[in-house]
């Protein structure tokens, strides 16, 4: 596929070391959250996606706070009450009769903790043009879910789609969750995605005044999205006050956390947690873990049917059309975020959080065998780490390599090191398509076996 090769630089942002060494490192107060996910009721979704499959695959990831999904959806809310147990206010965990044993895991764990968690999809028409948002909400008790379930089921179909589709403004769902509850949490959803977010460049508005009105003070978080980051955001002085999370969209086990927010709480609450996202004071709030934004499948600009990709500068000196057919281009994240921006790429505000990039194991596993990541050797060394060390963030973030390197092949080793670095080659997606990252060109695997077989003799 024709495109812009990348080398992605290693990130080191100026003035916040200290958040760094707080969040890269294991501490008893840390908590790594993905709010953003699925269900077995969503359209195009795995249908292993249960309550007791999320809890099990959340402790191999080392996700500590896991976020419900669906939680609009008449079924999937009735079986979240059956297997889930309140535990600190707002909080729940797995029902002990429905937990799986985890035989790939050794050592002892900590608890995964659920908040219910749902997206919601809005298709209406403001300011003379269509709109089609997606939000995803965030409730304290299963009480306020229902109150929010009724008004919504007299706008649409619930039990269509575990994120259901609604006539119904972004400012009027919000509204609903906020009568439901004051204290409920309203996200814009992959808030740079150009068909389905607040400033996507096909349905969306250029601020979150235009969206939400005299309810903007109430949105003070949004969602980043594969194709966005930090980085990319902090170049929007608007965007100062509005706290940054990122969630996995996960429609499958494997993807949960590959995007996350992460937290220090002195006590895991969802108060504590909310007043965190609120005052994005960084001793709470520490930072996400992200996507590499040229990974995601709209960070650049282009038309697939032509498989055309162009950076922003190239989409502009081509007038916004494909040079192959003269259609209009699927403008990207990277463009949008351009277009709206009144800062220089590079800028860094003031007590910013941290963003630490990474690529999930098993593509790093993959990458270094010159393998698909769902094949058997893949998933034999994936699986033997987890077991070694616990969980996939362990190994990504916190473990010194020199430990990791005492039971991963030294090809992983060697590529968890270069993406703890930002040392990789990216292909950026676009109009619908993922980008490629890779680890190791292909000379240097095909070196490196060279260099064993001869050391082997």
């Amino acid at each position: 596929t024709p495109g812009v090769t990348i080398l992605s630089r290693a990130k080191d942002t100026p003035g916040v070391k200290e958040n760094l060494r707080k969040f890269c490192y294991s501490n008893a107060m840390r908590y790594i959250t993905d709010f953003h996910i699925h269900s077995k009721y969503s359209r195009a979704c795995s249908k292993e996606l249960v309550p007791e499959k999320l809890h099990e695959w959340a402790q191999y990831k080392g996700i500590d706070i896991l976020g419900t999904g669906d939680f609009t959806h008449p079924l999937w809310l009735k079986e979240l009450e059956e297997k889930l147990v309140p535990v600190e206010a707002g909080f729940f965990q797995q029902n002990p009769k429905y937990e799986i044993r985890n035989p790939k895991q050794s050592g002892k764990f900590r608890p995964v903790r659920f908040m219910l968690t749902a997206e919601v999809a809005s298709i209406y028409s403001q300011g003379g043009k269509l709109r089609r948002i997606h939000t995803v909400l965030v409730a304290p008790s299963f009480e306020v879910v229902k109150k929010m379930n009724k008004e919504l089921a007299n706008l649409g179909n619930l039990t269509s789609d575990g994120r259901p589709i609604l006539g119904l403004s972004a400012k009027g769902l919000a509204q609903i969750a906020f009568e439901a509850d004051p204290t409920c949490l309203v996200i814009p959803a992959h808030a740079w995605t150009p068909w389905f977010s607040v400033f996507g460049s096909k349905s969306g508005f250029d601020s979150l005044a235009e969206c939400y009105e005299e309810l903007t003070p109430q949105i003070f978080a949004i969602e980043t999205g594969l194709s966005s980051d930090p980085e990319m955001n902090w170049r929007l002085e608007t965007l100062d006050q509005i706290a940054l999370t990122s969630s996995s969209d996960a429609h499958s086990l494997p993807n949960l956390g590959r995007e996350a927010t992460v937290f220090e709480l002195a006590t895991p609450t969802y108060t504590e947690l909310i007043q965190a996202l609120r005052s994005k004071n960084i001793e709470q709030l520490l930072g996400t873990i992200e996507f590499y934004p040229e990974e995601g499948k709209y960070h650049y600009d282009g038309h697939a049917a032509c498989k055309v990709v162009l950076a922003p500068s190239e989409t502009k000196r081509q007038g916004g059309r494909c040079p192959q057919c003269g259609k209009p281009l699927t403008i990207g994240v990277d463009y949008r975020v351009d277009e709206l921006a009144d800062r220089p790429v590079g800028f860094v505000p003031p007590q910013a959080p941290r963003s630490q990039h990474i690529v999930p194991l098993a593509e790093i596993i993959g990458d270094a065998f010159g393998q698909k990541k769902g094949t058997k050797k893949v998933e034999q060394e994936y699986w033997k780490l987890i077991h070694a060390f616990g969980n996939e963030f362990s190994i990504l973030l916190d473990l010194p390599l020199d430990q990791i390197g005492r039971e991963a092949h030294e090809l992983v080793t060697e590529g968890i090191k270069r993406v703890r670095a930002g040392k990789l080659v990216i292909r950026p997606g676009y109009d619908g398509i993922y980008g490629v990252v890779k680890v190791f060109e292909d000379d240097e695997r095909n070196e490196h076996r060279q260099q064993t077989l001869f050391s082997k003799r």
